[in-house]
């Protein structure tokens, strides 16, 4: 309860304070689209409109720009550095998201239909790549600091992909292990908030062993952030996650706390895999007692605990290196944050 509480006076107000930062540059960025659909999409995506371009209020929580954020003030006291850095990660993101949605059909994010529901599969998939081609541009066209980050940026959206990629091949498949599953997520998610955590601090010259512990700190974080997104996937209230119920459940993905009640051993843990090799994870009534025998073999538990182990390390890695405050604490509440979040 304490570390809830001193997170959540923390971090609204932070993310606030990037996001003011970060949306004008973003905004400034995508208008620079030429294409007015690819820009509808891409703004569509981010929240800022609906599908005939009426503005919205942004949904989202911008977690990684504002990690890029902290990374360059945490390094060198200023946000300044980190700015060009955290759009291009947003921008990747977001590319990730309007793919993802596609290839998993997913119907809904942030409370409202993906973009494949609303504009297509395909637009929705060239939308992505547009907003991908952009991150690159944005970097390369920013001086020195930009052109630092790019490789950096670069080798993250490799790893992201192959991350996907192994998602797919993951799913439905019988004798998946949690290493596995973890390998998946490194690339899925961690690849991306390691990015985040250091490419502020890598634009902004910062010494590699700075770079390289904000890194490993973003690394540990990311995974625990997918394996809380994992637990989500299972038993997040939709009205909170913006997602479908039990979304992971009905797709048969095997995700983490999935595959450990899978591989616990337990008389549950073979019941739900009798389940998923028939099929039967689609229905309502099969979607449910799924879910119930996922928390009794204590896949959901496992998952939490090592989402726990994960933040730990995590934490690990600020200390040491010489890192400045307030950035560091702040880079410390958003961690926590992410791990106790319910959406």
């Amino acid at each position: 309860m304490t570390r809830q509480l001193e997170h959540s006076q923390i971090v609204p107000q932070l993310l606030a304070r990037t996001r003011d930062l970060v949306e004008p540059a973003l905004r400034a960025a995508i208008g620079t689209l030429a294409d007015d659909r690819m820009r509808l999409i891409a703004s569509y995506q981010m929240g800022w409109c609906d599908a005939e371009g009426n503005p919205t209020e942004p949904g989202g929580k911008a977690i990684r720009p504002a990690l890029a954020i902290l990374s360059a003030e945490a390094a060198i006291g200023t946000s300044r550095f980190g700015l060009p850095a955290a759009v291009a990660v947003e921008l990747v993101h977001n590319f990730s998201l309007l793919h993802d949605d596609v290839m998993d059909r997913d119907l809904e994010r942030r409370h409202r239909p993906t973009g494949w529901l609303v504009f297509g599969d395909g637009d929705a998939i060239l939308a992505g790549n547009a907003m991908l081609t952009l991150a690159m541009q944005v970097l390369d066209e920013t001086g020195i600091e930009g052109r630092r980050s790019l490789p950096h940026i670069l080798n993250a959206t490799q790893l992201l992909i192959s991350g996907q990629s192994r998602d797919l091949w993951l799913e439905g498949r019988d004798g998946v292990s949690l290493q596995e599953v973890l390998d998946m997520e490194a690339g899925k998610t961690a690849a991306l908030l390691a990015c985040a955590t250091s490419v502020g601090a890598l634009a902004a010259g910062a010494p590699d062993t700075t770079v390289r512990a904000l890194e490993r700190f973003g690394h540990e974080l990311g995974i625990a952030f997918q394996l809380v997104d994992d637990v989500l996937g299972v038993v997040g209230d939709p009205a909170r996650t913006g997602k479908s119920s039990s979304s992971d459940v009905r797709a048969g993905k095997r995700s983490a706390p999935i595959v450990a009640a899978l591989t616990s051993d337990t008389p549950a843990g073979r019941q739900l895999a009798e389940m998923f090799a028939a099929g039967r994870h689609e229905d309502e009534d099969d979607v449910i007692l799924a879910t119930g025998l996922i928390k009794e073999s204590g896949g959901l538990d496992w998952a939490i605990q090592e989402a726990e182990a994960r933040l730990t390390r995590a934490l690990d890695e600020l200390a040491g290196h010489g890192l400045a405050e307030p950035a560091v604490s702040e880079l410390a509440a958003v961690a926590a944050y992410i791990v106790d979040r319910d959406r």
